[in-house]
């Protein structure tokens, strides 16, 4: 089911962050040639129409009023963070009423996380998670690849440098949250069942946004004309397709055999996540084809002005997983492996001419690897199709294998969702 957008003019002119170059990009003899073929070719263009621009665009502007109203009066106000985290903790847990003294705010938050919306269909739902799961750790290395080529973007850099997670020594630690997130939201049943730890987490991140939200929004470097609202609900919605489109797609060059159905029930898994995330995009595209052309106009409308601090974030990446001074014997030897694949994904998912822009790991000889991986990766796959015995042990055994290999990586940490502390600059 689509989402209503209110109809806009082509021609009345729509608020824009003047970074977000769509509109001139658009208008480019490349990007008009692309549109005519794919229209000649398909009967479409290359791009969202009109009005879902206009809709994109504006969610730019966009973050989530009912979130942020909850922070503002319990995080932020008498009761404090301390004893909101409390309260938090025990409404996820237990449910709302479990709180009875929770103010208005957060009655309202609990209200929209809990509520389904229309269009759920649990079964696309669980069938997206599960593909997450026998993708396994997989999934960590595609997205981790993939983001770096958004990192030259001055709106996804900024907010990222000034918290510090995702910079110099930091970088593994905040990645390795990100990756607990992925496994919390993809188990059995993680996205539906109320109390769970994957509902848990979700709501976590969703505070953990707003938080990074108003502190970067009033940092004296973040230009809201120039990028819009730090975290803004269309940057989350590009999230949600990096979850779904592209790994969907990208992993076939890895040997991972995902069919358009499974891409489907990917994007309607990550709607519903979306959902409890608090993204409430104008439009959310449905199809294939309409997530792509999303992620074209996103393409063509890139400045690439994100500077020294999209080269710290891209630069730190591979660097996170390459062998600590403490690290001997076994730990070693698996953290060069974790650095050298990694580096790896890097050079696959980066487009060359970004790449050469930074000071990036070699891939070869290394690129070998997932070449020899592939026809194994290939009749694993097939295996999973014909036999449905093999494919309930395939994902068992991938789902095990991220957990340990998080584990292995956080060394008895744990994932504190928390941005309570202040910007490193």
């Amino acid at each position: 089911m689509s989402v209503d957008i209110p109809s806009v003019p082509a021609t009345t002119p729509a608020r824009c962050p003047s970074a977000f170059r769509f509109w001139q990009a658009r208008d480019t003899p490349a990007a008009r040639r692309l549109d005519r073929l794919l229209t000649t070719l398909t009967g479409s263009g290359a791009f969202p129409t009109d009005e879902q621009a206009h809709a994109l665009c504006a969610d730019l502007f966009t973050g989530d009023p009912v979130a942020e109203r909850f922070v503002a009066a319990v995080m932020h106000g008498e009761i404090g963070r301390v004893r909101g985290r409390a309260m938090l903790e025990t409404a996820l847990e237990s449910g709302i009423d479990a709180v009875p003294d929770a103010p208005a705010e957060m009655r309202e938050l609990f209200a929209e996380f809990e509520t389904e919306p229309d269009w759920l269909r649990p079964e696309l739902v669980e069938q997206g998670a599960a593909i997450w799961r026998r993708w396994g750790t997989m999934l960590f290395s595609f997205a981790g690849a993939e983001t770096l080529e958004v990192y030259t973007e001055a709106a996804v850099a900024t907010p990222l440098s000034l918290a510090g997670g995702y910079a110099g020594d930091s970088a593994l630690r905040r990645f390795l949250e990100t990756c607990r997130f992925w496994i919390d939201v993809s188990q059995p049943g993680a996205l539906l069942t109320p109390g769970s730890p994957g509902r848990a987490t979700a709501m976590k991140v969703r505070v953990m946004h707003v938080s990074v939200r108003a502190k970067v929004a009033e940092h004296p470097e973040w230009d809201t004309e120039r990028w819009g609202l730090p975290i803004s609900q269309t940057y989350q919605l590009l999230t949600l397709l990096a979850g779904s489109v592209t790994p969907g797609m990208g992993l076939w060059l890895l040997g991972y055999q995902t069919t358009p159905s499974e891409i489907r029930a990917l994007l309607h898994f990550q709607r519903y996540m979306g959902h409890l995330l608090g993204v409430r995009v104008q439009w959310y595209p449905e199809t294939i084809v309409d997530s792509l052309r999303v992620l074209a106009m996103t393409v063509i409308a890139r400045s690439f002005d994100a500077g020294q601090h999209g080269a710290e974030l891209i630069e730190s990446y591979p660097e996170a997983f390459a062998p600590r001074p403490n690290q001997q014997g076994w730990a070693r030897v698996r953290a060069a492996y974790n650095y050298r694949i990694n580096s790896v994904y890097a050079a696959m998912y980066m487009a060359p001419g970004t790449r050469r822009g930074y000071r990036m790991p070699p891939a070869f000889p290394w690129i070998l690897i997932p070449v020899a991986r592939f026809p194994l990766i290939t009749a694993m796959e097939i295996a999973r199709r014909v036999c449905p015995p093999f494919a309930r042990v395939h994902e068992r055994v991938m789902s095990k294998h991220r957990e340990n290999w998080y584990r292995a990586q956080m060394s008895g940490r744990e994932a504190q969702f928390d941005a309570s502390g202040a910007l490193r600059r």
